[in-house]
């Protein structure tokens, strides 16, 4: 396949339907550098909207309820934070 033919078509088509508030939560850790501590996770994306089951909720009041003062990695911050949020499907508007 060349170049060409990869530029032609979408890597994955988007599907139409109503848009998801918040970003996913694997995408505020790819931004971030790994061991971190709480208060600079805070510092650096505490304002970001983060999607949760129970719709948005801004990363800073998620880690409120979080008392680990580091994170050695990025599955220990994700573990963390999905325990307060939980798991499950993500409400549309």
């Amino acid at each position: 396949m060349s170049d060409e033919d990869s530029e032609a078509e979408p890597a994955v088509e988007l599907g139409e339907g109503p848009d998801v508030e918040g970003a996913p939560l694997s995408r505020v850790t790819a931004r971030l550098t790994w061991g971190i501590e709480h208060s600079t996770v805070v510092d650096r994306e505490g304002d970001t909207t983060i999607r949760t089951p129970d719709g948005p909720r801004e990363l800073s009041a998620v880690l409120e309820d979080i008392e680990a003062t580091y994170f050695a990695d990025r599955h220990e911050f994700e573990a963390a934070v999905r325990d307060v949020i939980g798991t499950g499907p993500v409400p549309t508007e």
